[in-house]
């Protein structure tokens, strides 16, 4: 094993995978959209597929090593929507990312059951100043590799983000079955983040780093693995490193840290839970966002993870984690177009030819559609079609919509249908009723306005009813035909009552 000189000479030269190397674990998977991972590493990063016409471009960095061109992707993808198509390996093994396939635990929505992709533009970052995209996953949406190259006894190490998670089964990276089947006890071996408690959990309400090991989520080992570990803790932090490590014996270790500075910090380190969990039966596919069984009720954000050889020692994960800080990750804007300006009231005309130019967006009851509306209608219809602009209830770099007439109740998605509800105070309610503004994609609107939460879909009107659609997918209201008209809206000033 080479011996690791300084964190500082290694971060100022190197890539995660060559500090891995270094340390004698090599990276045999090694996945981002934000950056290159090696410093030579001048392939795709990623590839994505545009809505308008089905096209597909590959995103590199800048240069080797550097950040992803982002630039790039903004300019294929302009007027249009994107969705990430593949994520591909920098280890050069070839284990590339692509839309996981239906399994034991759940069929994903697409054609033949496959899962979503993700919004290409749903986790903008800057690293170092420079625009970056993450991968932000909903749940119904993952990635998976059944035919991976390499060591199969492989530990993982990855980015995430702290504004997206939940209880759901499971927002997973790291090693699962090939057959997409759930196929007992320690046949997985894969980092999973949230606030699940229904096996092991950390301390305070969460979300924490856990391990998902088929048939348990874990924070420590055991006949303690089926509860709390009180040094676990709760995380805070907007960036977040997570790694999970285990050996051919009975040994695994969590450890995690901010991303943005300090060091890991170790959560558990010892022996398997019990029973059944030693020795470790893992079978070497690989998986994002998704359970081994294709449990895929999860979500989160993932900027950048890898796969190694062997059990990397802490003095490399350390310097791995200077390096990660020394990226600078930080927030980027959520919307970009002309401004919604919160505490204003507006209105959405539609813009689709010849049918709905007169048309505005109300609600009827809890409905949301399109009714014909001007200055001279009705007080009631006037203040239906109003709506009072308020910082995102779930993302404050996005927004919410209050009605006019109905105070405390918003727009928000219920089973992809716009609805008007009242503000129950949940999670689940702020997260449905946050949306991000961008440019519109047809000249004849101003705004379209995507689900924060569910990033690839956007305000639609179709028959008259307002849904949050997929520019093409699985539901008739996805359909790609005016698609960009469709989603496309005059925001002006509210009716005056």
């Amino acid at each position: 094993m080479v011996s690791l000189a300084t964190t500082a000479s290694l971060v100022a030269a190197t890539g995660p995978c060559d500090i891995y190397a270094s340390g004698g674990t090599p990276c045999v998977a090694a996945h981002s959209t934000t950056r290159a991972l090696y410093s030579s590493y001048g392939g795709a990063l990623y590839q994505v597929t545009r809505g308008s016409d089905g096209a597909k471009t590959d995103i590199k960095p800048l240069s080797a090593g550097g950040v992803a061109n982002a630039a790039a992707q903004d300019s294929f993808c302009s007027s249009t929507t994107c969705v990430i198509s593949i994520i591909y390996d920098q280890s050069g093994q070839g284990n590339h990312l692509t839309q996981a396939p239906p399994g034991g635990a759940a069929s994903g929505p697409e054609a033949n059951g496959y899962d979503y992709l993700a919004s290409a533009i749903g986790a903008p970052v800057t690293l170092n100043s420079q625009k970056a995209y993450g991968v932000f996953i909903p749940p119904k949406t993952g990635y998976r590799n059944n035919s991976p190259r390499g060591n199969g006894y492989w530990r993982c190490a990855r980015g995430l983000d702290v504004t997206n998670y939940n209880d759901g089964c499971c927002f997973d990276y790291g090693n699962a079955e090939p057959s997409n089947l759930d196929t007992g006890n320690g046949h997985m071996e894969a980092i999973f983040f949230g606030d699940r408690t229904a096996h092991g959990y950390g301390a305070g309400s969460g979300p924490w780093i856990l391990a998902d090991l088929e048939n348990g989520l874990y924070t420590s080992g055991g006949d303690d693995g089926y509860g709390r570990n009180p040094n676990n803790p709760s995380i805070n932090y907007r960036f977040v490193t997570a790694v999970l490590k285990g050996n051919s014996g009975n040994q695994w270790t969590i450890r995690g840290g901010n991303s943005v500075s300090g060091t890991l910090s170790t959560y558990y380190s010892g022996v398997r839970p019990t029973p059944n969990y030693n020795p470790m039966s893992k079978e070497g596919a690989i998986v994002l966002g998704i359970g081994g069984d294709n449990s895929n009720a999860g979500r989160g954000t993932f900027y950048e993870g890898v796969m190694t050889t062997g059990y990397p020692s802490d003095t490399t994960e350390n310097a791995v984690q200077a390096n990660i800080v020394a990226a600078k990750y930080a927030p980027s804007a959520l919307q970009s177009g002309p401004e919604i300006t919160v505490g204003s009231t507006v209105s959405f005309r539609a813009t689709t030819l010849p049918c709905c130019t007169t048309k505005y967006i109300t609600h009827v009851g809890a409905n949301v559609q399109l009714q014909v509306a001007s200055s001279s209608s009705t007080v009631s219809l006037r203040r239906s079609a109003s709506w009072i602009v308020h910082v995102g209830l779930g993302n404050s770099g996005c927004l919410s919509f209050e009605s006019v007439d109905s105070p405390g109740s918003f727009i928000r998605h219920s089973s992809n249908k716009l609805l008007v509800n009242v503000n129950d105070g949940s999670k689940l309610f702020a997260q449905e009723a946050t949306f991000c503004s961008h440019e519109a994609l047809s000249s004849a609107g101003t705004n379209t306005l995507r689900s924060w939460s569910f990033p690839a879909r956007y305000w639609r009107h179709y028959r008259g009813t307002l849904y949050v659609a997929s520019n093409g997918g699985p539901n008739a209201f996805d359909t790609k035909m005016t698609f960009n008209d469709d989603v496309s809206f005059v925001v002006a000033s509210g009716f005056q009552s």
